[in-house]
C-alpha cells in the first residue's frame, strides 16, 4: 500500500479526530495520501491536512480508497471509483454500516492490516441504467451498487410501472415506485419494503414494489443476467429515477433498461469481517433471550 485516497462528505461527530489519526497512521507507513478536493477544503478549514494534496479524479495509481462516513458516503465513493478498480473500505461514523464496516476505534489495527495486505476482496456486482431519451440525465455515472429505484414525484397519486424481463411482460405495478436491487442493496431500501436479504455472492437481482396497490405483488428474485425494461406512466408528466443516492427526473413513457454492469466494485474485508457477521450484528439476528451469547 503506497498511495491512498481518502473520501468523505461531512465532518460530523468525531470525524475530524478520525481524519487526523488516519492521516498520521498512513504517513507513518510512508504512504502517499491524497484527499478528495471538496473534503480537503473542509479539512483545511479545520486545520487538518494542510500538507496533504487533493484529487478530483481517481486512476489506477491508487492502491486503496478509504471512505469516512456511513453507507451513503461509501456509495458516493463508488461513483468516483467506477471502472478504475480501486478497492474501498469504509470507516463507519454513520449509523448501521452495512458497507462502512470498519469501527472507528480500530484504525491502528486496520492500517496495519492494509499495509501488510492482510485482507480479502468482496467483489460486488452493480446494475446499470440506460434511457430511451437522447439526453444523458445521469451523466457518466449510470451505475448503482445498491439499487435503481423509480418513484412518483410531485404527486400523491400512484404510478403505473410496466415491467418486462428479457422483453417478456412481467406485470404492470400500481405502486408508489419500484426497486431493482443488487445483492449488496438487499439490506437497504428493498429490505425496508419487504424484500429478502441476499448474500453478496448471489447472482441475482431483486424486484421490490413500493407500497403496491396490487395486493398480490410480492418481491421477486431473478437471475442477474436478466435484462429489465421499465416504462412509467401516471398523472404527472415526469417520474423520478434514483441510482443509489443520485437522482434524475424522466418524462413519462421513457423506457429504462437495466442490466448487470460489466465491472465490479471491490470492498475490502479485514480479518474477522464477513457478511454473515455484519447482518447478525446490524440486524440483531440472534438477539433472543432464549439464545446463548453468540460469538
Amino acid at each position: 500500500m503506497k498511495k491512498v485516497a481518502i473520501y468523505g462528505r461531512y465532518l460530523h461527530d468525531d470525524a475530524l479526530d478520525i481524519c487526523k489519526e488516519l492521516i498520521t497512521l498512513l504517513k507513518n507507513k510512508n504512504c502517499e495520501v491524497l484527499v478528495e478536493s471538496n473534503f480537503h477544503v473542509l479539512l483545511k478549514q479545520n486545520n487538518v491536512a494542510q500538507d496533504i494534496q487533493s484529487f478530483d479524479v481517481l486512476d489506477t495509481s491508487y492502491d486503496i480508497l478509504i471512505s469516512i462516513g456511513g453507507d451513503g458516503t461509501v456509495l458516493r465513493a463508488v461513483a468516483h471509483i467506477g471502472k478504475v478498480g480501486i478497492p474501498v473500505i469504509g470507516i463507519n461514523t454513520g449509523r448501521l454500516g452495512f458497507l462502512a464496516t470498519l469501527p472507528k476505534n480500530q484504525l491502528l489495527e486496520a492500517v496495519e492490516a492494509l499495509h501488510k495486505g492482510a485482507y480479502t476482496l468482496s467483489k460486488r456486482k452493480l446494475i446499470t441504467l440506460m434511457s430511451s431519451q437522447e439526453e444523458s440525465y445521469l451523466g457518466p455515472h449510470n451505475f448503482a451498487l445498491n439499487e435503481v429505484t423509480v418513484s412518483r414525484m410531485n404527486t400523491t397519486s400512484m404510478i403505473q410501472i410496466e415491467t418486462k424481463l428479457n422483453n417478456e411482460l412481467l406485470t404492470v405495478y400500481w405502486a408508489d415506485g419500484l426497486i431493482i436491487s443488487t445483492p449488496t442493496g438487499s439490506t437497504g431500501y428493498s429490505l425496508s419494503c419487504g424484500g429478502p436479504v441476499i448474500s453478496p455472492d448471489t447472482e441475482a437481482f431483486v424486484i421490490t414494489p413500493i407500497a403496491p396497490h396490487n395486493l398480490n405483488a410480492r418481491p421477486l428474485v431473478i437471475p442477474d443476467h436478466t435484462e429489465i425494461k421499465i416504462k412509467v406512466s401516471g398523472r404527472e408528466e415526469a417520474f423520478l429515477a434514483s441510482l443509489d443516492n443520485r437522482s434524475a427526473s424522466f418524462p413519462n413513457e421513457t423506457v429504462l433498461t437495466l442490466k448487470k454492469a460489466d465491472f465490479t466494485i471491490d470492498l475490502i474485508e479485514l480479518k474477522g469481517q464477513s457478511f454473515i457477521k455484519t447482518i447478525r450484528e446490524k440486524l440483531l439476528w440472534g438477539e433472543d433471550r432464549r439464545n446463548k451469547t453468540i460469538k
